[in-house]
């Protein structure tokens, strides 16, 4: 077993992907400069070791590459401070290194179709071709399973759900009644799609006594082609008709989305934000960590919600990007966190004034 303080990386246990650094360089349109070591593995210039492959785009971090342990660094053509390795000179470091990460990550796992003895599935449930369902997971009556569908271990789905074709869907996942998914989708361990959301009424009886009364929670999840969720991040079925996420959405892990949203398609949305219900986020949105967006408003397509933005109200896409609470621009978050110290300058300038005027009189 590869441990800290042994040199074997996880390519070499599982992959053993090789590729020399002028074959690299060829592959990603760059310049090779020194030695043409092997590279096995992509790796931070702090974190790097011999057969890692790192970049730096600009001079800010200077100092880690000069210390790095790296066999090769990717470098802009401008870079002209050297380093202790090999270079490979392109025009965008950190897109190279993403291409360059891609050729070094392992396959994904070959999951042999078939179910396993195990797993309790409903026999009206329709599976496609080539479907693996794994151990302990179970698929309750009238779901469809689409082709070369990979479920993973300890997978609850629902009745009458649906799940596309090629979709993967890993271990301890649970679906909700009625969910349906499309084609493509990746969703990683602990997704929660489909529970209900926060629907109560309160108020208080003639006696004054106060009553909370859940409103039934009606309405499916739906999840178009291509999205992936991370861990642990949960999504709402609608109060009445559907939540939902539109094709090729990034969830990253952690969030929380309520019902009857509606995420348009092609949007990102990261760690720890929450969307209340009823809200609707237009295409190509990003909505950064620990963001908050109020319900029953609209994000218009193309705009980014700052990290630990909180939204109240809808945008309608004047500003393409936003940050505070409440949300506002760049430059009025700027004037506003720098007034108290323009008021503590003015004070003592005017302080200074009075005693220069006092001292005259």
């Amino acid at each position: 077993m590869a441990t800290a303080g042994n040199a074997e990386h996880l390519n070499d246990i599982i992959w053993r992907m090789r590729m020399k650094a002028s074959e690299l360089a060829t592959v990603l349109g760059g310049v090779l400069e020194g030695t043409d070591v092997d590279i096995v593995a992509c790796g931070g210039l702090e974190e790097a070791r011999t057969g890692d492959l790192s970049f730096c785009k600009d001079t800010k971090h200077t100092a880690l590459v000069q210390a790095t342990k790296a066999s090769a660094v990717l470098l802009p053509p401008s870079w002209d401070k050297g380093a202790p390795c090999s270079i490979i000179r392109v025009e965008d470091p950190n897109h190279a290194c993403m291409a360059a990460a891609k050729l070094f990550a392992p396959p994904e796992p070959v999951r042999a179709p078939g179910v396993h003895p195990t797993a309790i599935v409903d026999p009206s449930v329709r599976l496609g071709e080539g479907v693996h369902i794994g151990a302990y997971t179970i698929v309750e009556k009238g779901c469809v399973i689409g082709d070369g569908a990979v479920i993973e271990a300890q997978v609850w789905i629902g009745e009458g759900c649906s799940v596309g074709a090629r979709t993967h869907i890993y271990p301890q996942v649970t679906l909700r009644e009625g969910t349906k998914v499309g084609d493509d989708c990746i969703f990683h361990c602990g997704v929660r799609i489909g529970g209900d959301g926060y629907g109560f009424n309160n108020g208080r009886r003639e006696d004054g006594s106060i009553y909370i009364e859940k409103i039934p929670q009606l309405g499916i999840v739906e999840i178009g082609d291509g999205v992936e969720i991370g861990s642990n991040t949960t999504i709402d079925r609608a109060r009445i008709g559907r939540t939902y996420i539109g094709p090729m959405t990034k969830i990253d892990n952690l969030v929380q989305i309520g019902h009857n949203v509606k995420v348009k398609g092609y949007s990102g949305l990261i760690a720890q934000c929450g969307v209340a219900g009823s809200t609707e986020i237009g295409y190509g949105c990003l909505i950064w960590a620990q963001a908050g967006i109020s319900g029953h408003i609209k994000i218009a397509d193309g705009v980014q919600v700052g990290p630990q933005a909180g939204v109240p109200q809808s945008l309608d896409g004047s500003l393409k990007y936003v940050i505070g609470a409440p949300a506002m621009s760049m430059k009025d978050l700027a004037a506003i966190t720098l007034a108290p110290k323009m008021i503590t300058r003015l004070k003592a300038e005017v302080k200074a004034l009075k005693a220069a005027l006092d001292s005259r009189l």
